[in-house]
C-alpha cells in the first residue's frame, strides 16, 4: 500500500504497525519521571514534499521540538520513531544535510568542546561498551560530529537529552539503519 496524504499515518510506526503508535508507544515528558503514552495525533506529520523535491534514495526529517524522526524510503513508506533532541539551542543545528556513513557498533570520541564542558568524560569509547553514548549504530552525516545514532540509556528518548546529535532507541535505529542508504537526505528542523 502506496502511501497518501490521507493515510500516511497509519504506515508502519517503528516495529509497529498499528495506527496512532509512535515507536514503543511511550515518550518521556519533560516534566514526568518516565515514559508516559502519547498518540501520533497529536503530531504533525510533516510531508517530505515540503522539504524536498525528491525521495530519492529516501528521507529523514527530524523534528527537534515534537522528539520525532520521520523516515521515508525511496519507496515511499514512512517510519516514525521517538527521539532524543539537543539539550539546548545552541547544541541544536537545524537545516539540510546527508547521511555520508554507516557504522555498527561505533567507537565514541567526545568532541572537544564535550571534554571542555565535562573534563570528567573518557578520552574514547570503543564500539560495543555499553557505555558508549553510540549505542549499537549510527548514521553519521555531513555535519562534523553529528549523528543519529542509538542509545543504551531509554531514559533518554523523547527528551532534550543529547550534545548535538538526535538519539534513538537501539532496535529503532537498527531498522532505520538497514533500510538507510548512504546518500539519504536529511533535515533537521
Amino acid at each position: 500500500m502506496q502511501p497518501t496524504r490521507s493515510n500516511r499515518r497509519y504506515f508502519a510506526v517503528g516495529a509497529l504497525a498499528a495506527p496512532f503508535l509512535v515507536g514503543r508507544a511511550a515518550f518521556a515528558s519533560e516534566d514526568t519521571e518516565g515514559p508516559v503514552r502519547n498518540n501520533i495525533s497529536s503530531f504533525r506529520v510533516h510531508e517530505w514534499q515540503d522539504h524536498f523535491d525528491a525521495l530519492g534514495l529516501g528521507i529523514i526529517i527530524s523534528d527537534t521540538t515534537a522528539k520525532v524522526l520521520q523516515h521515508w524510503t525511496g519507496d515511499g513508506q514512512m517510519f516514525l520513531y521517538p527521539s532524543s533532541v539537543p539539550l539546548s539551542e545552541d547544541l541544536t543545528r537545524r537545516g539540510y544535510t546527508e547521511v555520508v556513513e554507516k557504522r555498527v557498533k561505533p567507537s565514541w570520541t567526545p568532541t572537544p568542546s564535550m571534554r571542555e564542558r565535562n573534563p570528567e568524560w573518557p578520552a574514547f569509547v570503543p564500539g560495543g561498551d555499553p557505555s558508549n553514548p553510540l549505542g549499537t549504530r549510527a548514521l553519521y552525516l555531513s555535519w562534523q560530529y553529528y549523528r543519529i545514532h542509538g542509545t543504551h540509556d531509554t531514559r533518554k528518548i523523547g527528551r532534550r537529552s543529547s550534545n548535538g546529535c538526535i538519539g534513538l532507541y537501539n532496535e529503532h535505529i537498527e531498522e532505520v539503519f538497514d533500510r538507510v542508504p548512504v546518500g539519504t537526505q536529511v533535515k533537521l528542523i
